[in-house]
Formats: C-alpha cells, structure tokens, sequence
C-alpha cells in the first residue's frame, strides 16, 4: 500500500509534532499502540470516571491536536480515550487505502479499538470524519453517541470561500495560508490557535489528505445518538445537516452558538457538558444536555 505522507523525513516530522505536543500536556496519561482490523493504532487515555468517552477526531486531526477538548473532557470528570484514525497524519498506521473506501471498515476498526479498553460503559464522541466512523461502529460496548458535526449523512457543501482557501492551503502552504483555511471553518470572529495554523502548514507539506467519507454504515444497534452542529458550520451548515438527521438517524439537530465547523475547538467545554444533561436538544437553538434517542 502507499503511504499518506510524501516521504520518510515528512512523516517524522509529523511523528514529532505530535510526540512534542503529548509530552507537553500537564495532564497524566497513558499512551499505546494496539492492533485493530490489521492497522497499528495509537491511544491516549486520560482522566477518570465510570464511563470512557472515546474521541474520534476529523480528516487531519488527531490525539495531539484534541488535546483542549481532552482537558474539558476529563475536568468534566470523564474517562477519556483519545484515538488517532489510521490513513489520517498522526501517530497511526500511515498506509493508504486501508479501509477499501469503506466506513464499514472504520466501524469495525473502532469496534476492534473498544474491545481492548478494560471493561465499563462507553461514550462515543466522534467529530466530521470521526463521526461517521462512530455512526458505523456496531459495538455492543457503546451506551451512546455524540456527533459533532457528522459526516457521513448528506453531501458536504463547498463554498467559493472554502475552495479558494483550501486550493492555495494545498498548492503552496504557508502559515498564513493554512491560518485561512481554518477561519473559514470556524465561526466569524474566531481565530484558530498557533499550534493549529502549524499542524495544518505541516500536514498540508507532508501528507496526503483524504476525500469525503462517503455514506455511513450505520448500526442496525439502537443506540442514543445526540447530533449537534455549529451554527456557522461551512461544510454542514444546519438546513443542509437537519433534514438529514431527521431522514437518516430520525433525531433532531441541536446548534451549538457562536461555532463553526470546528465546534471541538471553539466550544470544547459546551460539548464535554452535553455528555452529561438527561434531556434532548432544543432544534434551531442552542443545543441543550441531551438524550435524543435514535
């Protein structure tokens, strides 16, 4: 198979990015590889609680990089597993075209990932790419899902905005370039962190992105699933992702206020407390503590 990154000294780069920002976070953890469906897979588990909450982060993202929202997660009380996707730049397997294209092939690959967690209930929370993942996992481990942001449901939409920005991210990027990019995935008035504008420089120098997920394989296992999505989502804004919930998953769509697309980097803390509430999410508003049923 051939690699996501365009040469060796790239991909330590990358390694490196990532090991510096782990090392750097004064939260204790605990971190190892496993093998899941065939594929090297590096975890980072943190925090305690009765429950673990397993992150699965976007195309391009991974453990290093969700580290604010790990910190919300556990100063909410919750166990956290962090997991780097293989085929995304990170501490994983690198190979490509592990899945075949399929995210039945993630959903089981996540599966594999929960089974060696030591026993207890299990919270999923799984943003864009991630949560199409999760949406495709039928572990009987999973007590419930968070999906931010999912993908996996209907077509992305794709700004001029949006085009322009990546197009020049992708042909020569630079920090301004990759700073670009991530405004136009946050809400209007927001701006990404410095450790973000240089993850993205280096991934888009060294690595091979990915395309859309493609339709979920969803469980046929019910399961709680609370969708959320940023007001100002540019890729799945809410009258493109709403009737989608509704047809696919028959829940409703709650609008996290004041963010983007990426709603676990702008509204980490918001999230972390959805985990907890007993009841669903207001539609058309700021979303509320959950428990939409699908």
């Amino acid at each position: 198979m051939n690699s996501i990154y365009r040469s060796t000294p790239g991909r330590e780069l990358i390694r490196r990015w990532c090991l510096d920002r782990l090392d750097a976070w004064p939260v204790p953890h605990e971190r190892a590889t496993v093998t899941a469906k065939g594929a090297r897979t590096h975890t980072v588990l943190a925090g305690s609680g009765a429950t673990t909450v397993v992150f699965v982060p976007g195309t391009n993202f991974n453990a290093a990089t969700s580290l604010p929202l790990a910190t919300a997660l556990i100063a909410a009380s919750h166990r956290v597993l962090l997991v780097d996707v293989p085929g995304q730049p990170g501490l994983s397997s690198g190979e490509r075209g592990l899945s075949g294209g399929r995210l039945s092939w993630y959903g089981a690959w996540l599966s594999e990932v929960i089974e060696k967690i030591p026993s207890g209930p299990v919270a999923v929370m799984g943003h864009s790419f991630g949560a199409a993942i999760a949406l495709s996992s039928d572990s009987p481990h999973i007590n419930r899902l968070l999906l931010v942001s999912p993908g996996g449901l209907t077509r992305l939409r794709l700004t001029t905005t949006v085009l322009t920005a990546s197009t020049a991210w992708f042909l020569r990027p630079t920090p301004p370039r990759s700073a670009r990019l991530l405004r136009a995935m946050l809400a209007p008035g927001n701006s990404p962190r410095d450790e973000l504008v240089d993850w993205m420089t280096l991934v888009a120098r060294h690595a091979r992105s990915s395309g859309a997920p493609g339709a979920a394989a969803l469980s046929t296992r019910p399961i709680p699933r609370l969708v959320v999505t940023g007001e100002h989502d540019v890729f799945l804004p809410p009258r493109r992702l709403r009737p989608a919930v509704r047809a696919t998953l028959g829940a409703e769509l709650g609008i996290v206020p004041e963010a983007g697309h990426l709603v676990v980097e702008e509204r980490p803390a918001h999230l972390a407390g959805l985990l907890d509430g007993p009841g669903p999410p207001a539609s058309g508003g700021e979303s509320r503590p959950p428990g939409q049923v699908a």
